[in-house]
């Protein structure tokens, strides 16, 4: 089994105010959930109106799927229209259940 996660920051230029904030990075999180099969969290960054850590895990029986689908997601993030990608870090590891 192959464990896999990323761990993204987005600046979210347009947020005033924490409310602003938590309706775009529910936006995103729900629709990476749905679209990838992954668990997926706001994990930083909590009190800063401006700034959202999210972080993705998933897990699969091949490395190179587990690789792809962090990819998709770094991609996908980066394309969104409101959020700005400022950056993210990526591990991916094996263990045996």
């Amino acid at each position: 089994m192959v464990i896999g996660s990323l761990k993204a920051r987005l600046l979210v230029r347009e947020s005033r105010t924490l409310k602003d904030k938590r309706r775009v990075v529910r936006s995103i999180l729900d629709r990476l959930r749905d679209g990838f099969n992954v668990s997926a969290a706001e994990v930083d960054t909590h009190d800063d109106v401006k700034v959202a850590t999210l972080a993705f895990a998933t897990v699969g029986f091949d490395m190179a799927a587990v690789q792809h689908v962090l990819q998709q997601i770094s991609e996908a993030l980066r394309r969104h229209p409101v959020a700005e990608y400022l950056g993210g870090e990526s591990r991916v590891g094996s263990e045996i259940v």
